[in-house]
């Protein structure tokens, strides 16, 4: 007795999951109630009519008390979670006693990453989401709807079979020898032809790892890439393995060849947010250092994972081939033989990028740290439970970085501006004269093309209007509404740029 729901505050669905208890349970007691002969409600109806008056209740304590509750039981021991994202409110309910309240708190951070990693800065405007999570058309509603749902299944699943998952950690396999020509492969053999590739001028390598069932046998990160966190790397494992499940008992795995770093309340960190850049995750991650680095790590036994809150999935399934040459590694160790076999599964040719994943990971250079920044992601099965991952940068990344430090702009004048702190939004006019500028050349860059940039520059005009023209309101709360508003043409520029070409569900 199982389920998970996102809803607006206007009860819509955005999003369910459950269980097949649960949905049985729901269809006894609306088909129970309909007069013989009436068609019974759709399944999504039903939903919503179960869950309209917590919604409706929720929605009603904040508007006249400020605050709202967070978890109830019921007198059939149902359980019910609730967290309020925005204008998005999730709710988890367990009615089997198997999940507690932590677990459900758990469940609903893992949804809302997932959903960050395929839908980006999208996720921080609420109308946007919305609209993703639940589009108009129906087949595509469905797909995106059901690819969510498995992702989710496949968490559970991974959190009840595996170890790692169920403590929220990044494990290693450790084997020196095999580590480290592994990384060699992929930075010699790999990662520097498709670099140096003339059809994939502007897209760079910046992660490539290898993954036995979950956990990782070799990780390389080219030299200027920005480290890949802990949150970002467990995302990305729930998500090839769902599209390539492991079939085997992985409590098999001895104790001694795997390393396991607990990382407690990995999702218990407030979402990303253009007014914190360090409120989404903490900033420790996996180690991802150069390759000389990766292969000193890799040798050592006792190597600590550090901790880290937790697309579309489309992926190359193209088999490659080595030539009929001299093997890639020639391995002395006979118990390894299957992994030579493994990775001469790959050719010299990089794989075709047509189907590549659009995910949204974090990057932290010297200049900051930015969140949910668009990357490209192949998945390639070499054997049964080892797969190849690259995560690749996209040409116009940049506009993503842009994009961000425009709505953390936004967002903080939005804040002084709603605490009354008028008076410190006007004495910051050079931060303000500056953030004028810089987006007048960000909208003249963009140009005025597409129906979506266009808006932005239409609306940026009337915020100027309004701040720096005299006789307008000025710097007031009256800019409050404006703010927002800037805030959401920003999302859809960005959804413009990286989502709206995308395909979200293979």
């Amino acid at each position: 007795m199982k389920c998970l729901l996102i809803a607006s505050e206007s009860a819509e669905v955005l999003f369910y999951w459950t269980d097949p208890e649960f949905e049985l349970n729901i269809q006894e007691q609306y088909g129970a109630s309909q007069e013989e002969g009436e068609k019974p409600p759709a399944f999504e109806d039903s939903i919503n009519t179960l869950f309209a008056p917590i919604i409706i209740s929720c929605s009603t304590m904040v508007d006249r008390l400020g605050d709202s509750y967070t978890s109830f039981s019921t007198e059939n021991n149902h359980t019910y979670v609730l967290h309020q994202f925005e204008e998005c409110l999730y709710i988890a309910v367990n009615g089997d006693r198997e999940e507690g309240e932590e677990d459900l708190k758990r469940k609903i951070y893992v949804m809302k990453k997932m959903i960050e990693v395929l839908f980006g800065m999208v996720t921080l405007s609420s109308t946007l989401i919305r609209k993703e999570l639940r589009p108009q058309d129906t087949e595509q509603r469905t797909n995106l709807w059901k690819y969510l749902q498995n992702l989710l299944e496949t968490y559970s699943r991974l959190q009840e079979q595996d170890q790692s998952f169920l403590v929220e950690a990044v494990e290693r396999l450790i084997h020196p020898t095999l580590c480290e020509q592994c990384i060699e492969f992929l930075e010699r053999r790999l990662v520097q032809q498709i670099n140096s590739s003339v059809e994939r001028a502007g897209e760079e390598v910046l992660h490539a790892f290898i993954l036995v069932h979950t956990k990782l046998l070799a990780f390389y990160s080219s030299r200027n890439a920005s480290t890949l966190t802990s949150s970002d790397l467990l995302a990305l494992i729930v998500m090839v393995q769902n599209m390539y499940p492991s079939n085997i008992d992985l409590e098999d795995t001895a104790p001694e060849d795997v390393e396991n770093t607990s990382a407690p309340d990995i999702f218990y960190t407030p979402e990303p947010s253009p007014t914190n850049r360090d409120s989404g995750t903490d900033r420790d991650s996996v180690n991802s250092g150069r390759h000389e680095e990766s292969r000193h790590e890799e040798s050592r036994h006792e190597e600590s994972c550090h901790e880290e809150s937790y697309h579309e999935e489309s992926c190359h399934e193209e088999s490659c081939h080595v030539g009929s040459g001299t093997p890639v590694f020639q391995f002395l160790d006979p118990d390894i033989q299957m992994a030579e076999d493994s990775l001469q599964t790959l050719e010299a040719p990089p794989p075709d990028p047509s189907n590549p994943s659009r995910v949204f990971l974090e990057v932290t250079l010297k200049e900051g740290c930015y969140p949910m920044m668009p990357h490209s992601m192949y998945c390639l099965p070499l054997w049964p439970g080892i797969t190849l991952v690259l995560l690749t940068k996209i040409p116009n990344s940049n506009l993503a970085m842009s994009v961000y430090v425009f709505l953390e702009a936004f967002a903080k004048l939005e804040k002084r501006l709603s605490e009354g702190l008028e008076g410190s939004a006007a004495r910051g006019q050079t931060s303000i004269q500056d953030l004028r500028n810089k987006l007048d050349k960000f909208i003249r860059a963009l140009g005025t093309s597409d129906i979506q940039t266009s808006q932005l520059q239409s609306v940026w005009t009337e915020f100027k209007s309004r701040a720096f023209t005299r006789g307008g309101p000025g710097f007031s709360k009256d800019l409050v509404p404006w703010c927002r508003t800037m805030k959401s043409q920003l999302c859809g520029v960005y959804r413009q740029c990286f989502i709206i070409l995308s395909l979200i569900c293979p």
